[in-house]
Order: structure tokens, then C-alpha cells, then sequence
């Protein structure tokens, strides 16, 4: 019996989720080398913990291979259709906080608003013949929010790094991307639509339904569940 919790591998996020953890009574610690992906959680017996990519965590949660899983809201909102009926959000965390946004080019004075974006996609069609490009590795989320912005005439370009980098190398004309600070976005004389945010996002506990659990592990799974309530 035992109940599997994906965590992420490396990085500040890994880093952030030890520390929630322990400030309630469940000591996190990373076992073997540096280059092991492997960790212990103690405090609490039953609990195994799975390092994994913040990315692949929406994906083993929906194949049932781990019960429980901290990952950016964005990446589950991405990865999972109709996540809620699979998985609920347990507990935000309040680290790993990002905007999945709309951005295009400074130089687009007279572009700050959806609308303004609808009229460009049409015109720059138009003039060029093909659909005006946004690069985003969000493909669903970006169609979802453009087609209820009543946006249609772009396509998307996939990019899996350096989105910001994409309009300046002409590879596209606008992106959707997470921001923090949107600093990176200033230095690529990038500027967010003004309605153009998609997404708040932010490290988030997530869990498969009480009922999707074995039987023989719900114990364990309400005693974990009672811990997240009472931080030291």
C-alpha cells in the first residue's frame, strides 16, 4: 500500500515544494548523488515520492501512475482536457507564480487590445498572403482564449524555448507565453495586450478524486490530507 506523489526534479521549484513539505511536518530530502532523481519523504508513512519534470506530471496523473502531483496550474490547464473531471486542485502553494499571456511588438503602437490584434491578423493576411504567426508552446490554451476573443485569422507556430526570441529572429509575429516580471519580454521589445492575459498560474497540488484511490490507501491519502492543514 501506498500512495505516489510527483514532485518536481530540480530547481527552485523543487527547492520551494521541500520547504512547503517540511513547514508541515513531512521531511522532503533528496537520497543518492546529485544526478539521482530519486528523494524520501518522511514524517508520514505510505508516501512515495516521484521526481519528475514539472511537464510530465499532468501526464502521469491522467494515466493514474501517481495519486498526486505538484505542477504549474498552466501546464495542467494545457495537458489535460476537461482536467477537473480527472483530477482536483488541492492545495496553491503560493511559489512558481507566472501570467500566460498574449505579446506583440512594441512597435505596434496602435495595437494594445484584442480587438486591435483581430483587425492586424486580418490586414496582415491580407497583405501576405499567409496567416499571421504566433508562437507559443500553449497550443490549446491560446486557440481556447482567441476563439472566445472572437480571434481567427493566425496560426500557430510551435515553440518549446525562447518564445521571446521568435518575433526579433521572424520566426513570428506575436507569442503567448508565461511572464514573471516581463522583463525578459521588454528586452525583446515585446508588450502584453492589455485583456491579452490568458492564465494565471502557479505551483499547485493536485490529486486524482478520493474515489479513484484503492480503498486500502485512502487512510494514508486522508492522513496526508489532514497534514496540509496544519503548518508549523
Amino acid at each position: 500500500m501506498s500512495l505516489k506523489l510527483g514532485i518536481p526534479s530540480k530547481g527552485r521549484l523543487m527547492e520551494k515544494t521541500f520547504e512547503w513539505f517540511n513547514n508541515r511536518g513531512m521531511a522532503f530530502r533528496k537520497i543518492g548523488s546529485d544526478r539521482e532523481y530519486a528523494a524520501e519523504i518522511g514524517g508520514i508513512n505510505g508516501v512515495e515520492l516521484v521526481l519528475l519534470s514539472a511537464s510530465e506530471i499532468p501526464r502521469e496523473l491522467a494515466a493514474g501512475r501517481i495519486h498526486l502531483g505538484i505542477t504549474g496550474t498552466d501546464l495542467v490547464h494545457e495537458k489535460m482536457v476537461n482536467w477537473p473531471s480527472k483530477i482536483e486542485a488541492l492545495e496553491e502553494l503560493g511559489f512558481g507564480y507566472a501570467n500566460l499571456i498574449i505579446a506583440v511588438p512594441t512597435c505596434w503602437v496602435d495595437v494594445d487590445t484584442l480587438d486591435d490584434f483581430d483587425a492586424v491578423c486580418a490586414a496582415f493576411r491580407k497583405n501576405h498572403g499567409f496567416r499571421l504567426r504566433i508562437a507559443t508552446k500553449y497550443h490549446r490554451l491560446t486557440r481556447e482564449f482567441l476563439r472566445d476573443a472572437g480571434v481567427a485569422d493566425y496560426q500557430i507556430v510551435d515553440s518549446q524555448g525562447a518564445t521571446e526570441g521568435t518575433v526579433k529572429n521572424q520566426t513570428a509575429e506575436a507569442i503567448a507565453d508565461i511572464t514573471t516580471s516581463g522583463q525578459t519580454l521588454k528586452a525583446n521589445h515585446l508588450k502584453i495586450l492589455k485583456d491579452g492575459l490568458i492564465l494565471k498560474s502557479q505551483a499547485t497540488l493536485f490529486s486524482l478524486h478520493r474515489g479513484s484511490i484503492d480503498e486500502a490507501d485512502r487512510p494514508i491519502y486522508d492522513e496526508f490530507l489532514a497534514k496540509l492543514d496544519n503548518p508549523k
